[in-house]
């Protein structure tokens, strides 16, 4: 199914959330960047319709989905920020009463509630209350309900905050898992959880979207703007005042620092090939200006 944005503007107070947001998404993992606040929450819950946009369109298939109603929802898996559970069902009658707003035949839904919890390994925890599983279990139940009729369109907002880094690790594989024949979109704030497994990234910022490519690409727009040096204690904190720092790491009695900036930082700085979090950092960074 082929998503469609067109001018989508959202404000509040008089202020923009979204301005002119547009987009294509087809087959693949759409990864969703952009800093808490830049308007990734608010897209998602227009294209799911909790929000109605205060312009534009959104089309599945070149069709209005508010024209198409219950149509589009029955095509649509959606796993909230904030996913609710109710603590006292247990797993498997979680998913069975999720299976029946859904609409789903009880035959249907028990078959895909055992398919599902085997493919998110939740098994095992199928007679355990919600409220006794641990976070990364909650998340991998989440995405159990989203998958359960099968839909053709995912979406996922920041469906690994507040995981370990082995959770966040089984959730992306799961991701790839589900994302052959469909279209996935997942909003997130860090960066590794999409530039391993996206198709494409859609930059936002401040409810504008930067840029949209494949992560090869949008690396790429920042070539000869990285830069790495190895520095003493009072040369780092001079760099760090006026330039935007990547990473650093302490290597003995030097730190090694990854700068982006227009220009070589200073003498000894050696060019380094860009990665996603770079492009980050260069867009989507405090101020009104990119790093220079």
């Amino acid at each position: 199914m082929e998503i469609q944005f067109d001018s989508i503007a959202k404000y509040y107070k008089g202020k923009y959330a979204l301005k002119d947001f547009s987009a294509t998404l087809g087959e693949g993992v759409f990864g969703l960047l952009g800093e808490n606040g830049a308007g990734k929450t608010t897209l998602i819950s227009i294209l799911v319709g909790i929000l109605r946009a205060d312009g534009g369109t959104v089309r599945a298939d070149g069709r209005d989905v508010g024209a198409q109603g219950r149509a589009f929802l029955a095509d649509l898996g959606y796993m909230p920020q904030y996913p609710v559970f109710y603590r006292d069902f247990t797993v498997g009658d979680f998913l069975l009463y999720m299976g029946a707003l859904k609409s789903l035949s009880p035959a249907l839904a028990r078959s895909r509630a055992a398919e599902l919890l085997d493919t998110v390994n939740l098994s095992d925890a199928r007679d355990k209350k919600i409220g006794a599983l641990s976070g990364g279990m909650r998340q991998r139940l989440g995405i159990a309900q989203a998958m359960l009729s099968d839909p053709k369109v995912l979406v996922l907002d920041e469906p690994t905050a507040g995981l370990d880094p082995g959770e966040r690790i089984r959730f992306r594989n799961l991701i790839s898992r589900f994302a052959p024949g469909r279209t996935i979109l997942l909003a997130t704030h860090i960066v590794p959880d999409v530039e391993c497994i996206a198709t494409e990234i859609l930059l936002l910022r401040r409810g504008k979207l930067l840029m949209q490519g494949a992560p090869s690409a949008l690396e790429q727009s920042i070539a000869g703007k990285v830069w790495e040096v190895a520095a003493d204690l009072e040369q780092s904190r001079r760099l760090a005042e006026r330039c935007c720092i990547g990473n650093m790491k302490q290597d003995g009695p030097l730190f090694s620092l990854r700068i982006v900036s227009d220009e070589c930082p200073c003498a000894g700085a050696r060019p380094a090939r860009p990665n996603l979090e770079d492009v980050f950092l260069y867009f989507c960074q405090d101020g009104d200006a990119p790093c220079a």
